[in-house]
């Protein structure tokens, strides 16, 4: 049977408007998630209630998690009317034996297993992982992209907003995740590097050479056996 450790780190002093749910459904299964309101369009009141719907739900499969996430979108639509109460989401959902990523926007999500890695959500090249082009609370009919797959002793699940892979590498992000001995040493490693980038006011030529001041959230959990 599977066991996982999770830490988890967050700033919200550039805007305030990220949020982050680590729950526990016991039996080993879980709910991380990470959301970034967007800014200028309510997007602490979205992501805060997401992740306090979320929080609040029962969850007893994949179906659960996309109904809260359904409910929430046609609420913010209807006040919002597509423009304000807006954010994104990465949801990973482990029951089962199985994970189950559920994803709308650009907050990236990644399992690393070994020498390799797959993001299973957020900005690849610049586009979008899937048809989840929008955000929650942007159009009248939300569109998810889902993932399912399995986990293995040894994997690792990075769940993370743009303000850290906006000013990180993703290679640089997995390496540095792949050599921590536990996601704590993996989350105060990457915070380190995003801090000493924001002192020097510079990110890699590769994202554009310049520090984007942004929200930081991010949930690493480790997986090995019980």
């Amino acid at each position: 049977m599977l066991a996982s450790t999770v830490a988890t780190v967050q700033d919200n002093s550039a805007h305030g408007e990220d949020s982050y749910l680590v729950r526990d459904l016991g039996d080993n299964a879980f709910l991380d998630v990470v959301l970034d309101g967007v800014t200028g369009h309510g997007g602490e009141e979205a992501s805060r209630s997401v992740a306090e719907a979320l929080e609040a739900a029962s969850i007893a499969s994949v179906e659960d998690v996309i109904a809260v996430l359904e409910d929430q979108n046609e609420e913010f639509h209807q006040v919002g009317g597509g423009r304000f109460l807006l954010t994104t989401i990465s949801a990973a959902l482990f029951l089962g034996e199985k994970l189950y990523v559920i994803s709308a926007g650009d907050s990236p999500a990644y399992q690393i297993r070994g020498d390799s890695h797959q993001q299973l959500a957020g900005r690849i090249g610049g586009l979008l992982r899937g048809a989840a082009t929008k955000v929650v609370g942007s159009e009248q009919e939300l569109t998810l992209s889902r993932v399912e797959l399995t986990v293995e002793p040894g994997d690792r699940l990075v769940l993370a907003s743009d303000g850290i892979t906006d000013n990180l590498e993703s290679g640089q992000l997995m390496e540095i995740v792949r050599n921590a001995a536990t996601p704590g040493e993996a989350i105060a490693e990457v915070k380190a590097t995003v801090d000493q980038r924001l002192e020097q006011g510079f990110a890699p030529t590769a994202l554009g050479g310049r520090f984007r001041h942004d929200d930081q959230t991010a949930i690493f959990r480790f997986f090995g056996s019980s």
